[in-house]
C-alpha cells in the first residue's frame, strides 16, 4: 500500500483502473482515504464503443458464467463504487487495441504455442494506453488493484516484487511492464491479504465486497478458448496424435485445443497416461509420451524485459513458468539483451512443471522481480551454463529511472522490503526509502 512521510501540498492525481472487482475497488478506496485525487477509469474493450463523455451506459445485458473485467455488470458495479467513494468515473474505449491482443491470442494456439493475453493486457493496456490518458489530464500515477508491490532498493529506485498474499500473488503478469512505467505504477492492496480487502470492501459498504474473483481469459468463457480461435483463424487445425518415433496413436480435432504437458481430453485409449510433449503445428501433429518426456529442464526466451540492469553473466535465481506454478531454482544465462536460456537445477521435487512455448518465464531474486521472457522452446538445444557467476557491475547497479512526473512523491509498499522467499543474494536488497 503507498504511503509517504511527505505528501505533496498539492494532492496528486491518480488514475485508477477501475474494473468492477473488489481489488480495484478497494485500491481506488485507500487512495481516497490517503488524500490523493483519483480519477477512475473502466477500459472498455469487448463492447461497442462508449460516448465521449465518459459515461456507463449499459448496452448488453449480462454473459452466463461471466468471470471477467469488462462486461455491462462490471461498468454498472464500477460506477456504484465510485459514487460511493465520491470519485469520478470516465470509459476508456480500447476496443481496437483489445481486438490486437485476442488476435495475437489465436494465432499464437494456430502456431502450438499457449499464450498469456493477460500479460500483453497490462502491458499494452493498463500499464500502457492508460498512461496515455493520465498524461492527457495531468495524473501523476496509474494504480490497478494487482496483487504486486512497489518497493525501493537502496539506491531509491523503485523495484517491482510479489505481492504479500503469496495466493493471490499477481507479479508474474506484470513483468513485461516497461520499466520506465515503476516511478508511477500504484498497488494499493498488493501489501493486504485477500481477506482484508473484503473486510474493507464490506466496512466501506461497497457493492463489490462479495463479488467472485475474475477467473480464466476476460474475453472468453472458461474451457471455450478453442471454439474462439478456430473461429478467428478460419477453422480448426485437426491432426494426428503420435508418439516420439512417428508412430499415428489417433487423430486430433485441432492443435488448438492443446498445450504441452496436458493429459486430460487426449481421447486416447492406451492403457498408459499419456501426456502431450510437443506441438508441430505446421504438420498439425500432437506429439505425446510418458511423464518423462514432457519437457522440465530448461527453457529458452525471447522478447526479454529487464527490470534491472541487462545480466551479462550466468546467474542463480528462480524462474517461473507458468500463473499457477511456482518458481523454481535455475541458472539463468544471459544470450543477449532480448534472450536467455533457463536451467533448472532443483531437481524433480522442484520441478517447474511443463514447458510450455508462448507462456512467460519470469525470473525472480527472492520476492523481487527481476526480468523475463517468452518461452520460444524447450531449449534442449540452448548452451549450458559453466558457471554461476553475476558480472559484479551488476550487483553494484541499480535500474535507471526516470525524473519523477509533477507531484510524485517517494512512496514504498506498506507491508515494507521485498524480502521473503528464496534469495539468491546476487542482487542489491530492496530497503524502504526514508
Amino acid at each position: 500500500m503507498p504511503n509517504s512521510t511527505a505528501m505533496p501540498a498539492s494532492r496528486p492525481r491518480v488514475v485508477v483502473a477501475m474494473s468492477g472487482g473488489v481489488d480495484s475497488s478497494v485500491a481506488a478506496a485507500v487512495l481516497v482515504e490517503q488524500g490523493f485525487d483519483c480519477v477512475g477509469v473502466f477500459m472498455r474493450h469487448a463492447t461497442p464503443a462508449l460516448p465521449a463523455a465518459g459515461m456507463l451506459p449499459i448496452v448488453e445485458p449480462p454473459r452466463p458464467g461471466h468471470q471477467g473485467c469488462c462486461s455491462a455488470v462490471d461498468a454498472l458495479d464500477a460506477r456504484r463504487v465510485a459514487d460511493r467513494l465520491g470519485i469520478p468515473l470516465y470509459a476508456l474505449d480500447l476496443t481496437p487495441e483489445f481486438v490486437e491482443i485476442i488476435d495475437s491470442f489465436a494465432a499464437e494456439y494456430g502456431r502450438g504455442r499457449t499464450p498469456n493475453p493477460c500479460v500483453r493486457c497490462n502491458s499494452q493496456l493498463k500499464f500502457g494506453r492508460l498512461f496515455d490518458h493520465a498524461d492527457a489530464i495531468g495524473a501523476s500515477f496509474i494504480a490497478t488493484g494487482h496483487y504486486a508491490r512497489i518497493d525501493r532498493d537502496a539506491g531509491g529506485a523503485p523495484v517491482l516484487c510479489r505481492g504479500l498474499d503469496a495466493a493471490r500473488d499477481q507479479s508474474y503478469v506484470l513483468f513485461d511492464v516497461s520499466p520506465g512505467r515503476l516511478e508511477r505504477m500504484l498497488l494499493p492492496v498488493g501489501g493486504m491479504p485477500k481477506a482484508e480487502v473484503r473486510a474493507r470492501a464490506a466496512a466501506l459498504g461497497l457493492v463489490t465486497a462479495d463479488k467472485p474473483d475474475s477467473q480464466e481469459i476476460c474475453f472468453v468463457a472458461p474451457g471455450d478458448h478453442a471454439r474462439l480461435v478456430a473461429a478467428r483463424l478460419g477453422g480448426s487445425r485437426a491432426g494426428e496424435f503420435v508418439d516420439a518415433s512417428g508412430r499415428v496413436l489417433g487423430r486430433h480435432a485441432g492443435v488448438e485445443h492443446f498445450t504441452v504437458g496436458q493429459r486430460r481430453g487426449l481421447g486416447l485409449a492406451t492403457g498408459t497416461p499419456l501426456f502431450v510433449v510437443r506441438i508441430e503445428a505446421e504438420s498439425c501433429r500432437v506429439v505425446v509420451g510418458p511423464r518423462e518426456e514432457v519437457p522440465e529442464e530448461e527453457l529458452m526466451a525471447a522478447e526479454a524485459t529487464w527490470l534491472v540492469p541487462v545480466p551479462t553473466e550466468p546467474f542463480e535465481c528462480h524462474v517461473q513458468c507458468r500463473a499457477q506454478r511456482s518458481a523454481a531454482p535455475a541458472v539463468v544465462t544471459p544470450l543477449s539483451v532480448h534472450r536467455f536460456h533457463a536451467r533448472f537445477t532443483g531437481g524433480p521435487a522442484a520441478s517447474p512443471g511443463a514447458i510450455s512455448p508462448g507462456q512467460p518465464a519470469v525470473i525472480y531474486d527472492g520476492d523481487r522481480l527481476l526480468g523475463g521472457g517468452w518461452i520460444a522452446g524447450s531449449g534442449a538445444d540452448g548452451p549450458r551454463p559453466s558457471g554461476t557467476r553475476v558480472q559484479e557491475a551488476i550487483s553494484s547497479a541499480r535500474v535507471q529511472r526516470p525524473s519523477p512526473a509533477p507531484g510524485a512523491s517517494p512512496l514504498a509498499c506498506e507491508a515494507g522490503p521485498c524480502s521473503p522467499g528464496p534469495k539468491t543474494g546476487k542482487f542489491p536488497p530492496a530497503s524502504v526509502a526514508n
